[in-house]
């Protein structure tokens, strides 16, 4: 169930529902909804050998509507179509999956959550077949992890050194366990970078070689001053931490837009119910209002963001901001 859990809940549902949830039916929205309709109905086929009740539900509710009232077990099995597939977009997608993920992960360790907006990630591409991929879903990765830019750079983002598995090597190259153990302490990073791209490299001894392989060894990172870095195979992502005034404020806007949303749902406000909003006076509040307040109004549907010295209401409490907010429908 990797496709239907990581593929398509996680991935596809999450990426398109500014698609989904456009105002008008036209070709782009419904190619949206045909996508993810063909495949739930393949999923329910698929599944219905192993969870022949549930595959069976699921089939006549995504088909009833077209008239189709054939159980899912009188249907073909599918058949894989490979000319449908496309080698390219895969890598690609797999590619952002992977960037986003070690982003998110990035923004974990560091405690910074995915509202805050960062200003940049920067990749070192190995070469121009991965940079090309990177590119092509380079925007699609910005809006996933809320960073505003994108960067390839030459060289490595990390300082990196190289540590024996004695265990396994020991057996491997024995009595010249001390003089591989020094050879591979002294690589440089040109070394260490081909080792990760080629799995292997061959390290002089003298008047001998050794043959290193990746899993013979562990490859430690040490992080670059203001960046935080993380690294899987031959892809590498640094992101930098650097918070600015204007970053913070956008910041703060988004945890606005999601404390009165957040509002809205609890207080059992309609989808389309347009509010107003009263915020007390306060500085921090003022600068961000100044130039984030149609973002804010046009994302929870205010007609009014007001600022006023007393306002009765209830207490918003963010890391850098305390202020007390009012919400009424309009």
């Amino acid at each position: 169930m990797t496709f239907a859990n990581d593929n398509l809940s996680n991935w596809y549902v999450r990426l398109n529902r500014k698609r989904f949830w456009a105002g008008e039916m036209d070709d782009d929205k419904l190619s949206a909804y045909q996508t993810l309709y063909t495949c739930l109905v393949t999923i329910s086929q698929l599944m219905a050998p192993i969870a022949p009740f549930y595959s069976d539900e699921l089939y006549k509710d995504l088909t009833a509507p077209t008239g189709n009232i054939q159980s899912v077990h009188l249907t073909d099995f599918p058949v894989c179509d490979e000319s449908l597939i496309d080698k390219d977009l895969e890598t690609r997608m797999e590619m952002a999956q992977k960037i986003t993920s070690m982003v998110l992960s990035l923004r974990k360790k560091e405690h910074i959550i995915v509202r805050q907006p960062l200003q940049k990630i920067s990749i070192p591409a190995l070469n121009q077949e991965q940079k090309e991929a990177v590119e092509a879903v380079k925007q699609l990765i910005l809006d996933e992890v809320n960073v505003k830019d994108l960067e390839f750079v030459e060289g490595s983002m990390l300082e990196k050194t190289v540590k024996c598995n004695f265990r396994v090597m020991g057996k491997k190259f024995g009595k010249q366990m001390k003089a591989v153990s020094a050879a591979v302490a002294n690589m440089s990073q040109a070394e260490i970078a081909t080792l990760e791209r080629e799995g292997n490299i061959l390290l002089p001894l003298g008047n001998e070689s050794a043959l290193i392989e990746l899993q013979d060894v562990e490859i430690i990172s040490e992080d670059i001053p203001g960046w935080t870095v993380a690294n899987d195979g031959s892809l590498t992502v640094a992101l930098d931490l650097e918070l600015t005034e204007e970053l913070r404020q956008e910041g703060i806007a988004r945890e606005i837009v999601k404390r009165i949303q957040a509002y809205r749902k609890d207080s059992g406000f309609e989808i389309t119910d347009h509010i107003k909003v009263a915020f007390q006076d306060e500085p921090i509040l003022k600068k961000v209002l100044n130039k984030y307040a149609d973002y804010i109004a046009g994302q929870v549907l205010a007609d009014a963001l007001t600022v006023s010295p007393s306002v009765d209401g209830f207490l918003l409490e963010l890391d850098t901001l305390k202020v007390i907010m009012n919400i009424d429908k309009a």
